[in-house]
């Protein structure tokens, strides 16, 4: 095989790596942009490699992301951005190839905006060996080759992050199915337009919270907590004023998506998704909400929206 066929043949076995690597990497990051970037990186590690010598690529590859990715997490920079209390993940839309592995509860939830959230509470490394191991099913010998540490390491690295997780994992009833989520959200939206405050508070659980980037406009995120604090401030932010109209461009329709493996109201205007407003529900009732509008943490959702078939709005003309 000449140089410039097996050139061909590598790139094409990194190419069927590639949503693989994107999916661990956003676990590991909560950017989409910043996960491309790792992957990219990767490739580039993999095209200087001497690539003969490398017996298994994907383990290989798996390494190199997962420890580009850990650069990231310890920089400066990121330190800064994601302690100054403004830091919330990129959101995917459903079917995403960067959402990766879904045939487990911890797959799914793995990329949960409330996991990604929880998970910047580890360390890298903890957050590094939680992942590989409940979304990737990596065993413990794997994971230890992968981030130079040993076995003892790594099983004490995932002892401390499963208890820190459970800690502050939400209690509540049953998570709902896709229909009674989707139902849930409508009547919330409903009540929200409508000003019904009462019906809203009803649809809330006691420990309800509600974190928001201020219309992508806040320096820090807005918390807000108890059933009828958070009913008060989804009925302002759910009312439609000229203002409003002034500030999107326009009027944006009102769409139901499932966004990071939860049901979401995204705010569309013409092919641009300008917010996602996102709910985590129990079988009976809304446990958080968080409303997301900052552009950036918009794009790739945008882009796979363009791409979508979505069902009639839910509200045409906002």
């Amino acid at each position: 095989m000449d140089s410039t066929a097996t050139d061909r043949f590598d790139t094409s076995r990194f190419e069927a790596s590639r949503n693989r690597l994107a999916s661990l990497a956003y676990r590991l990051l909560g950017s989409a942009a910043d996960a491309q970037d790792a992957v990219q990186d990767a490739f580039l590690h993999w095209q200087a490699a001497d690539r003969q010598q490398i017996k298994v690529p994907e383990a290989w590859l798996t390494k190199v992301v997962t420890n580009l990715c850990l650069d990231r997490l310890r920089s400066a920079q990121a330190r800064r951005e994601r302690t100054a209390g403004a830091w919330f993940p990129e959101l995917l839309l459903d079917g995403d190839p960067m959402l990766g592995p879904a045939d487990t509860f911890e797959q799914r939830e793995s990329v949960s905006l409330a996991m990604l959230t929880v998970m910047e509470r580890l360390s890298p490394v903890e957050r590094a060996v939680y992942i590989l191991r409940e979304a990737f099913s990596y065993g413990h010998a794997e994971i230890a080759e992968i981030l130079d540490i040993t076995e003892s390491a790594s099983q004490q690295h995932l002892h401390r992050a499963r208890t820190r997780i459970t800690a502050t994992r939400r209690r509540g009833g049953r998570e709902a199915d896709p229909a009674s989520a989707r139902r849930i959200v409508e009547e919330f939206l409903t009540a929200a337009t409508s000003g019904r405050t009462e019906r809203l508070v009803a649809l809330l659980t006691d420990d309800v919270i509600a974190l928001s980037d201020g219309a992508g406009l806040a320096e820090k995120l807005l918390r807000y907590d108890t059933p009828q604090r958070v009913a008060a401030v989804m009925r302002g932010g759910f009312k439609s004023t000229p203002a409003k109209r002034r500030l999107a461009g326009g009027a944006p329709a009102l769409h139901y998506a499932v966004v990071n493996g939860a049901p979401a109201i995204l705010f569309v205007l013409g092919d641009q998704v300008l917010g996602a407003v996102t709910f985590e529900v129990t079988e009976d009732k809304v446990a958080a909400v968080r409303g997301i509008a900052a552009p950036v943490r918009l794009v790739r959702l945008t882009e796979a929206w363009r791409q979508h078939e979505p069902d009639t709005a839910l509200i045409a003309q906002w």
